[in-house]
């Protein structure tokens, strides 16, 4: 004889089941409260805490940092994690936020300028200053081939079309606004940010 059950009647049944384990550990006195300090404080025993801001958008939800020194006498993070007392998350983080960790001691990021010329199979590392140069002048050339003073019915336009800008969410108002005032003075007419896509 075989017995069917719904799914309804099956999460039921589970929740009640749930349910009623639940009240017999609280009706037992069982507190789970130390348990759970006692595990977060030997993840990160003897760690020093240094309050932070998560990078990924503007929101600015506070961290915690936690270091420990290293065999090489510098400090090295073991674990970074919502600040309760931060104002604007209480604690908590978005799922970006949760992953910071892996931001700062990810093996595969990078950490110096690689270029790969056009038809090249190889990258080769660059030093900042020369990739700031190549940038810049890069930017100069796109602008002067595609700087549009007038309208062919002679309107003023001082714009460029040639160059579209793309700004992050976890840039602050203060960069917002030299950038804006950068690509404006440039005739930049595509200003955007990844915050409105």
């Amino acid at each position: 004889m075989s017995t069917s059950i719904s799914r309804r009647d099956f999460l039921r049944l589970g929740g009640a089941t749930a349910g009623t384990a639940l009240a017999g550990l609280i009706g037992t006195g069982a507190d789970l409260g130390p348990a759970t300090v006692r595990a977060e404080e030997a993840r990160v025993k003897g760690a020093k805490a240094y309050p932070s801001i998560c990078p990924y958008c503007a929101v600015g939800c506070g961290t915690l940092v936690y270091t420990v020194k290293g065999p090489d006498g510098k400090n090295q993070i073991i674990d970074i994690e919502g600040d309760p007392a931060s104002p604007i998350s209480q604690g908590t983080l978005c799922p970006k936020g949760s992953a910071i960790f892996q931001l700062h001691v990810n093996p595969n990021r990078a950490t110096k300028v690689l270029h790969r010329a056009p038809g090249a199979k190889e990258w080769e590392q660059w030093d900042l200053e020369r990739a700031m140069n190549r940038v810049a002048e890069l930017t100069k050339k796109t602008r002067d081939e595609t700087f549009v003073e007038r309208t062919e019915d002679g309107k003023l336009a001082n714009h460029t079309l040639g160059i579209f800008s793309l700004g992050g969410a976890t840039m602050d108002n203060e960069w917002n606004h030299i950038q804006q005032k950068l690509m404006r003075g440039l005739g930049v007419v595509a200003i955007e940010n990844q915050a409105r896509i």
